[in-house]
């Protein structure tokens, strides 16, 4: 069974940058999906970012609209981990973000399902100040 450990939640200056990331435990086969959420109080978990990879070289990436052209995906297989580079934040960046995996392809819509992932990592905490 897959567990995800997260790291690199801190406080941050507005326009500042953070790089998160996911390692996980256990086997991880070259297809999989891997993917950010972020969860901020009174509203809806939300898909930040997603990367999923039928085997070795077909990979496919998405964001959400708030967050595309600030933050980027990527993966490093060997160390099994994921990872999220967040640039030129702002407050409402501030929130829980979740890494999430699940040993399969999904389709490109399904890529913000939550109920497709397996398993997820505890969440961190990122807050934005002023």
């Amino acid at each position: 069974q897959v567990q995800l450990v997260e790291s690199g939640g801190d406080s941050v200056p507005t326009g500042g940058s953070l790089r998160l990331s996911c390692v996980a435990s256990g086997t991880i086969a070259r297809t999989r999906s891997w993917a950010w959420f972020r969860q901020i109080p009174g509203k809806e978990r939300e898909g930040l970012a997603a990367l999923l990879m039928n085997g070795a070289t077909d990979t496919f990436i998405t964001y959400a609209d708030s967050v595309k052209g600030r933050f980027t995906i990527s993966q490093d297989h060997a160390r099994k981990a994921v990872f999220l580079q967040m640039d030129n934040v702002t407050k409402d960046d501030t929130g829980v973000y979740f890494c999430a995996f699940w040993g399969g392809w999904l389709n490109s819509n399904e890529a913000f399902n939550e109920k497709r992932y397996t398993a997820w990592g505890q969440g961190i905490q990122v807050t934005v100040s002023a």
